[in-house]
Protein backbone atom coordinates (compact mmCIF):
# COMPACT_ATOMS: atom_id res chain seq x y z
CA UNK A 1 0.00 0.00 0.00
CA UNK A 2 1.30 3.45 -0.96
CA UNK A 3 1.31 6.05 1.81
CA UNK A 4 -0.55 9.32 1.38
CA UNK A 5 1.16 12.55 2.36
CA UNK A 6 -0.57 12.52 5.77
CA UNK A 7 0.66 8.95 6.37
CA UNK A 8 4.16 10.06 5.29
CA UNK A 9 4.00 12.74 7.98
CA UNK A 10 3.04 10.07 10.54
CA UNK A 11 5.97 7.88 9.41
CA UNK A 12 8.34 10.84 9.77
CA UNK A 13 6.95 11.62 13.21
CA UNK A 14 7.32 8.07 14.53
CA UNK A 15 10.70 7.32 12.93
CA UNK A 16 9.60 4.67 10.41
CA UNK A 17 10.93 7.08 7.76
CA UNK A 18 13.86 9.43 8.27
CA UNK A 19 14.72 12.11 5.69
CA UNK A 20 17.74 14.28 6.49
CA UNK A 21 17.33 17.16 5.97
CA UNK A 22 13.58 16.78 6.13
CA UNK A 23 11.81 18.40 3.16
CA UNK A 24 9.72 21.40 4.18
CA UNK A 25 7.11 22.77 4.36
CA UNK A 26 4.79 19.85 4.98
CA UNK A 27 1.75 21.77 3.79
CA UNK A 28 1.44 24.35 1.02
CA UNK A 29 2.39 27.86 2.04
CA UNK A 30 2.18 31.00 -0.03
CA UNK A 31 5.37 31.65 -1.96
CA UNK A 32 7.02 28.37 -0.91
CA UNK A 33 7.01 25.19 -2.96
CA UNK A 34 5.60 22.25 -0.97
CA UNK A 35 7.52 19.02 -1.67
CA UNK A 36 4.69 16.72 -0.52
CA UNK A 37 2.27 15.60 -3.23
CA UNK A 38 -0.78 13.56 -2.28
CA UNK A 39 1.19 10.28 -2.35
CA UNK A 40 4.89 11.15 -2.66
CA UNK A 41 7.59 13.50 -1.43
CA UNK A 42 9.95 15.34 -3.76
CA UNK A 43 13.70 15.07 -3.13
CA UNK A 44 16.39 17.49 -4.25
CA UNK A 45 19.55 17.10 -6.29
CA UNK A 46 22.81 17.26 -4.34
CA UNK A 47 25.88 19.09 -5.66
CA UNK A 48 27.75 16.04 -7.05
CA UNK A 49 27.60 14.62 -10.57
CA UNK A 50 29.75 11.70 -11.75
CA UNK A 51 30.10 9.78 -15.00
CA UNK A 52 32.22 7.16 -16.72
CA UNK A 53 35.23 8.74 -18.38
CA UNK A 54 34.85 9.30 -22.09
CA UNK A 55 36.73 6.98 -24.46
CA UNK A 56 37.52 4.30 -21.88
CA UNK A 57 39.55 1.49 -23.41
CA UNK A 58 37.88 -1.13 -21.21
CA UNK A 59 34.72 -3.15 -21.11
CA UNK A 60 32.63 -3.11 -17.97
CA UNK A 61 32.24 -6.60 -16.58
CA UNK A 62 29.51 -6.37 -13.95
CA UNK A 63 30.28 -9.90 -12.75
CA UNK A 64 33.54 -8.68 -11.25
CA UNK A 65 33.54 -6.84 -7.97
CA UNK A 66 31.21 -4.31 -6.52
CA UNK A 67 29.92 -1.50 -8.70
CA UNK A 68 32.00 1.18 -7.04
CA UNK A 69 35.25 -0.73 -7.63
CA UNK A 70 34.38 -0.66 -11.35
CA UNK A 71 33.12 2.90 -11.40
CA UNK A 72 35.53 4.67 -9.04
CA UNK A 73 38.76 4.47 -11.05
CA UNK A 74 36.94 4.86 -14.37
CA UNK A 75 34.88 7.92 -13.50
CA UNK A 76 35.04 11.66 -13.35
CA UNK A 77 33.08 13.85 -10.98
CA UNK A 78 32.19 17.46 -10.65
CA UNK A 79 30.66 19.68 -8.02
CA UNK A 80 27.82 21.81 -9.37
CA UNK A 81 26.72 25.19 -8.06
CA UNK A 82 23.86 27.58 -8.83
CA UNK A 83 26.36 29.58 -10.90
CA UNK A 84 27.86 26.50 -12.60
CA UNK A 85 25.13 23.90 -13.23
CA UNK A 86 25.85 20.66 -15.09
CA UNK A 87 24.89 20.78 -18.77
CA UNK A 88 23.46 17.30 -19.46
CA UNK A 89 23.84 16.76 -23.18
CA UNK A 90 21.45 14.54 -25.18
CA UNK A 91 22.25 10.82 -24.84
CA UNK A 92 24.60 11.43 -21.89
CA UNK A 93 24.38 9.36 -18.70
CA UNK A 94 25.54 10.74 -15.35
CA UNK A 95 25.11 9.57 -11.79
CA UNK A 96 23.93 12.03 -9.19
CA UNK A 97 22.48 11.73 -5.73
CA UNK A 98 19.75 13.17 -3.63
CA UNK A 99 20.54 15.90 -1.15
CA UNK A 100 18.39 14.08 1.37
CA UNK A 101 19.64 11.01 3.18
CA UNK A 102 16.90 8.37 3.37
CA UNK A 103 16.54 5.85 6.18
CA UNK A 104 13.94 3.08 6.30
CA UNK A 105 14.66 1.35 9.62
CA UNK A 106 13.86 -2.34 10.04
CA UNK A 107 11.36 -2.71 12.86
CA UNK A 108 10.48 -5.78 14.89
CA UNK A 109 6.81 -4.79 15.09
CA UNK A 110 6.12 -5.37 11.36
CA UNK A 111 5.53 -1.69 10.56
CA UNK A 112 8.50 -1.26 8.24
CA UNK A 113 8.54 0.73 5.05
CA UNK A 114 10.20 0.53 1.64
CA UNK A 115 10.18 3.14 -1.11
CA UNK A 116 10.51 3.74 -4.83
CA UNK A 117 12.25 6.62 -6.50
CA UNK A 118 10.47 7.93 -9.58
CA UNK A 119 10.94 10.79 -12.00
CA UNK A 120 8.90 13.93 -12.25
CA UNK A 121 6.53 14.13 -15.21
CA UNK A 122 7.50 17.68 -16.18
CA UNK A 123 11.16 16.59 -16.48
CA UNK A 124 10.26 13.37 -18.30
CA UNK A 125 8.40 15.43 -20.89
CA UNK A 126 11.71 17.19 -21.61
CA UNK A 127 13.47 13.82 -21.99
CA UNK A 128 15.05 13.50 -18.54
CA UNK A 129 15.10 10.05 -16.94
CA UNK A 130 16.13 9.84 -13.28
CA UNK A 131 16.45 6.06 -12.98
CA UNK A 132 16.42 3.11 -15.34
CA UNK A 133 15.33 -0.20 -13.87
CA UNK A 134 16.11 0.06 -10.17
CA UNK A 135 13.58 2.28 -8.40
CA UNK A 136 13.36 0.18 -5.22
CA UNK A 137 14.76 1.41 -1.92
CA UNK A 138 14.57 -1.64 0.33
CA UNK A 139 13.42 -1.76 3.93
CA UNK A 140 16.49 -1.26 6.12
CA UNK A 141 18.26 1.05 3.64
CA UNK A 142 20.19 4.04 4.94
CA UNK A 143 21.99 6.52 2.66
CA UNK A 144 21.54 8.99 -0.16
CA UNK A 145 19.72 7.82 -3.29
CA UNK A 146 21.82 7.49 -6.42
CA UNK A 147 20.07 8.73 -9.55
CA UNK A 148 20.90 7.50 -13.05
CA UNK A 149 20.22 10.64 -15.06
CA UNK A 150 20.05 10.47 -18.84
CA UNK A 151 18.88 13.06 -21.33
CA UNK A 152 16.80 11.42 -24.04
CA UNK A 153 15.58 14.78 -25.31
CA UNK A 154 16.87 16.80 -28.26
CA UNK A 155 18.50 19.66 -26.32
CA UNK A 156 20.75 19.97 -23.23
CA UNK A 157 19.19 20.07 -19.75
CA UNK A 158 20.72 22.14 -16.94
CA UNK A 159 21.09 20.38 -13.58
CA UNK A 160 21.26 22.66 -10.53
CA UNK A 161 21.92 21.70 -6.92
CA UNK A 162 18.83 21.84 -4.67
CA UNK A 163 16.39 21.49 -7.56
CA UNK A 164 13.56 19.03 -6.94
CA UNK A 165 14.69 16.17 -9.16
CA UNK A 166 12.67 13.08 -8.21
CA UNK A 167 9.84 11.84 -6.05
CA UNK A 168 9.93 9.21 -3.33
CA UNK A 169 6.90 6.94 -3.06
CA UNK A 170 6.63 5.22 0.33
CA UNK A 171 5.11 1.75 0.71
CA UNK A 172 4.29 -0.51 3.62
CA UNK A 173 6.22 -3.78 3.98
CA UNK A 174 4.25 -6.84 5.08
CA UNK A 175 6.08 -8.79 7.78
CA UNK A 176 9.52 -8.35 9.32
CA UNK A 177 12.32 -8.73 6.73
CA UNK A 178 15.55 -10.57 7.51
CA UNK A 179 18.45 -8.13 7.16
CA UNK A 180 20.28 -8.43 3.82
CA UNK A 181 21.99 -5.12 3.03
CA UNK A 182 22.93 -4.26 -0.54
CA UNK A 183 26.34 -3.07 -1.69
CA UNK A 184 24.94 0.47 -1.60
CA UNK A 185 23.96 0.50 2.09
CA UNK A 186 25.30 3.72 3.62
CA UNK A 187 26.31 5.26 0.28
CA UNK A 188 27.26 8.93 0.36
CA UNK A 189 28.55 9.53 -3.19
CA UNK A 190 26.79 9.54 -6.56
CA UNK A 191 28.82 6.48 -7.56
CA UNK A 192 27.67 4.46 -4.56
CA UNK A 193 30.76 4.70 -2.36
CA UNK A 194 30.28 4.49 1.38
CA UNK A 195 33.03 7.01 1.96
CA UNK A 196 33.79 10.47 0.65
CA UNK A 197 36.56 10.65 -1.91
Amino acid sequence: MILSNTKIFEALNDGRLVLTPEPNPRLPAEGVECPYATSAVDLRLADEVAWFKDDLAVNIDLRRGKFYSLFGANSERRTITPEQPYNLEPNKLVLAKTLERVELPLRDDGTGLAARVEGKSSFARCGLLVHFTAPTIHAGFKGTITLELINLGPIPILLYPDMYICQLIIEEVSGVPARNDSQFQGQVTAGGSQRRL
